[in-house]
């Protein structure tokens, strides 16, 4: 399984266009309980050199990605967040409002269905759908093969919509050179001190769907401040996708990333 955080198989990737399938592992039980202390013992130390191996060899196939893209000036942002804080939404509106001045590839993570990346294809841009079956995070392999289908031309923008999840998306490195991390008003304020190390690893927290401020019970100063706690640098913004709030200043930073 994956080392940090036992979804799927190590041996079992996510495919672009296609879905994983389930399989059945057997499991070796233990009764001689007086060896379980070593037991445990052994399986703690596996499971640390696992992990280590499995984010060590990411890390590499990330550089890879990143001199890629980096070699074509084409600008890779991973947007990552909890399911159904509006990624999506936000991706149809920047497309919609930019493809005719940006040129924009769109990456789509999920556990299943086609239904993200048809979105994004009626959007107007090109797309390439990867189905990481029970896995919960998109890896560096995933997004090599999946923009070796999109082909993004020289000066472009990449967004990677990764899979819905604040924890395990945010140790995989996928080449990318901007980090975004959407929080919407229907959650809780306190997610930065929940899942710290997310908000620590991004370099950009997006409060959406602010239109609905009036009808929810969420504190936009004490958001902030959770969030500036954990990650001082952290630059944040507010916007609604549906109507249209702070979308002039997130299209300026994709724009700006680009021009760079």
């Amino acid at each position: 399984m994956c080392a940090t955080c036992g979804c799927g198989d190590t041996t079992d990737h996510g495919h672009a266009h296609a879905s994983d399938h389930d399989h059945e592992h057997g499991h070796a039980h233990h009764h001689a309980h007086d060896d379980l202390p070593h037991v445990h013992a052994r399986q703690t130390s596996r499971t640390v050199k696992l992990e280590q191996d499995v984010l060590a060899k990411n890390a590499g196939v990330a550089e890879r990605n990143r001199a890629r893209l980096d070699a074509e000036a084409i600008v890779a942002w991973n947007l990552m967040s909890s399911p159904g804080a509006g990624k999506t939404t936000l991706l149809e509106r920047t497309v919609r409002d930019l493809r005719s001045r940006l040129p924009i590839g769109v990456i789509e993570g999920d556990q299943a269905t086609f239904r993200d990346a048809e979105r994004m294809r009626a959007a107007g841009c090109p797309v390439v759908q990867i189905n990481t079956g029970s896995g919960c995070h998109l890896d560096a392999t995933m997004v090599a093969d999946a923009l070796q289908q999109l082909a993004p031309p020289a000066r472009s923008l990449v967004i990677i919509e990764n899979v819905g999840n604040l924890v395990c998306p945010a140790l995989f490195d996928l080449g990318e050179r901007r980090r975004a991390v959407l929080v919407s008003v229907t959650e809780g304020d306190d997610k930065p001190l929940k899942y710290p190390h997310m908000f620590r690893a991004s370099d950009l927290m997006i409060l959406t769907k602010i239109d609905l401020l009036p009808h929810v019970q969420f504190d936009v100063a004490r958001c902030r401040e959770y969030a500036w706690r954990v990650n001082p640098d952290l630059e944040i913004l507010e916007l609604s996708a549906t109507r249209g709030d702070g979308l002039d200043a997130w299209y300026s930073r994709l724009r700006a990333a680009v021009t760079a």
